[in-house]
């Protein structure tokens, strides 16, 4: 299945940013028409509502779009409608399929890892579902590289449908994956699909020393990654402002240089892009297009060295062992 270098990324059409349908719709549109094929969604973005208006906007081009959405996060205060069990998988793709208003999802992805749920339980149940004719493929979401490890061996083990790619967040910022999720997605020969290249907007060029902190509702919904009191987030705001001032330097914008430099991994297969607005789609569009040099990307490792994350927060999961102090003191 080949898909486009730019992935549309719909998280924030919706409740969590534009809530325009009309308008979100215009920017799926444009996004086909620029020569994205790509499109990933999830059931939890607004609560279902992100995938609905995905429906509107493929209502008449479904057949030359590949879709991608994902399952694992709450849909309501049932303790049951969340995570990677058998019976929420089937359930949920059900749902998703009647929210998008097509037969089949091309990749159905695992959007977190569950500790409280094997996974072979969860193979076997998407394997089920690609029998079906449900789902063509399937994949994971910002699964450690170990949980990537063991998923590729129970369906060898047990002869089921293995994850053909992984969506982990990468960017200028969030280099964590490069130390062992990239080089265990490309042993495995899965796809890497990254998100959030501009890491949640601190490389948008809004984020510089000296000026007011942008506001926006991701950033009260996730104070850990943008609270300025915290010292890694500081040292985050430093080096944004550094890699704008590199990007002016190289006469490109940070949006471009950023994106670009996602797509020079060798082990990443597309960049989820997430406008809000047709404006900061169209600030993205041409990255794709951009090659970066070497020393151009001599000049980024000097500022954020591989496989470094500032924060944990940055890594969109952070493992059970680490939150419950429990688990440590048995």
């Amino acid at each position: 299945m080949k898909v486009s270098p730019l992935c549309l990324g719909a998280m924030m059409f919706g409740g969590w940013g534009n809530r325009d349908h009309d308008d979100s719709v215009r920017i799926i549109h444009r996004a086909l028409d620029a020569g994205i094929n790509f499109v990933d969604t999830a059931d939890v973005y607004s609560q279902g509502e992100s995938e609905q208006i995905v429906a509107k906007a493929l209502k008449d081009r479904r057949d030359s779009v590949v879709l991608a959405t994902k399952v694992h996060g709450a849909m309501g205060e049932d303790p049951n409608a969340q995570g990677n069990s058998r019976r929420w998988i089937i359930k949920e793709c059900e749902n998703s399929l009647r929210r998008l208003g097509t037969d089949w999802i091309d990749l159905y992805q695992i959007h977190r890892p569950d500790e409280h749920c094997d996974v072979e339980e969860t193979l076997a149940a998407l394997s089920d579902l690609v029998r079906q004719g449900k789902v063509r493929y399937i994949g994971s979401s910002t699964f450690p590289a170990e949980q990537i490890v063991e998923a590729q061996w129970a369906a060898e083990r047990r002869n089921l449908e293995r994850f053909v790619c992984e969506q982990p967040p990468y960017s200028l910022l969030v280099r964590g994956i490069e130390t062992d999720v990239l080089p265990a997605t490309e042993r495995y020969g899965m796809g890497a699909i990254t998100w959030s290249p501009l890491a949640g907007g601190w490389l948008s060029g809004s984020y510089r020393l000296g000026a007011d902190v942008p506001r926006s509702r991701r950033a009260e919904r996730l104070p850990q990654r943008y609270d300025m009191s915290i010292p890694s987030n500081q040292r985050k705001l430093e080096a944004a402002d550094q890699f704008a001032k590199l990007a002016e330097d190289h006469g490109m914008s940070l949006v471009h240089m950023a994106v670009a430099f996602v797509l020079a991994h060798p082990a990443v297969t597309s960049a989820i892009i997430g406008p809000r607005t047709m404006e900061q789609l169209e600030s993205q569009l041409g990255a794709a297009d951009l090659e970066l040099t070497d020393d151009l990307l001599d000049a980024i490792d000097a500022i954020n060295p591989p496989g470094r994350n500032f924060t944990r927060a940055d890594a969109g999961y952070t493992p059970p062992s680490l939150l419950d102090a429990r688990l440590r003191r048995r």
